[in-house]
């Protein structure tokens, strides 16, 4: 009879665990080889050297730009001065740069102080209110030299005194007295605007735009963003 199929010699046997593992002395191992692999691939990748050099070459050449065009540097502020033919009577004027709004507590409340000590020495103040006429901000910022600029600001004579702290200083040593002592009187509460420096635009009444038969309606020229106009009566001239 026929051999059990156990027992054929042509079976193929099942090779020793010891061959599992391929090994040879001309080839490099590929569980080896498959390790380097998968480790250089989860490896962040290094920027290359023309990566370098593209940032190394931008920032030398904003480097010699800010040098060639330095930004200008703010001058002191201590040597500000109004510009002349800026309001006031020259040497015998009081300037005053504030804002009414209370959006700010401390600036607003600052404000209020240093007009209070103004106007407690009966002088003649000229009282120029940001939130009235925002062409003072521009103004401000010119005659300081300064892009951002704090409230309020005062102007003796045509020079710059300081802000609130310098005021109250001032006001506490007697120095203010004798900065402001032979200024023009104040004549008391205008009739026209009330105190408040500014009246409506004759133009277009406050409205901001006036009528033309030819062009329609337009924005008017002579008031300011809120259509007022600084009182004849009780204010210098603007800048």
């Amino acid at each position: 009879m026929w051999r059990s199929w156990a027992s054929s010699p042509g079976r193929v046997q099942a090779a020793p665990a010891s061959y599992s593992n391929f090994a040879c002395s001309s080839f490099k191992d590929i569980q080896s080889l498959c390790k380097e692999e998968n480790h250089s691939s989860s490896s962040p990748k290094k920027p290359s050297i023309f990566h370098r050099v593209r940032i190394v070459t931008s920032v030398l050449r904003n480097w010699s730009t800010a040098q060639t065009n330095p930004e200008p540097s703010p001058k002191p502020e201590s040597c500000a001065s109004l510009p002349a033919g800026g309001g006031g009577d020259g040497d015998q004027s009081v300037v005053i740069y504030f804002t009414s709004l209370r959006v700010v507590r401390k600036t607003f409340e600052d404000c209020s102080a240093v007009r209070t000590i103004l106007r407690g020495f009966r002088v003649k103040i000229d009282e120029r209110d940001l939130s009235m006429d925002a062409g003072f901000l521009d103004e401000l910022k010119a005659i300081l030299g300064r892009r951002k600029v704090t409230l309020p600001r005062v102007f003796i004579g045509g020079k710059y005194v300081g802000g609130a702290e310098e005021i109250r200083q001032l006001h506490e040593t007697g120095e203010l007295k004798k900065l402001l002592g032979g200024l023009p009187v104040a004549a008391g509460v205008c009739d026209d605007c009330g105190g408040y420096r500014f009246v409506l635009c004759d133009n277009c009444d406050g409205s901001r735009k006036v009528y033309n038969e030819k062009t329609g309606f337009r924005i008017c020229t002579a008031c300011n963003e809120n259509g007022l106009i600084r009182c004849h009566s009780c204010s210098y001239v603007h800048l």
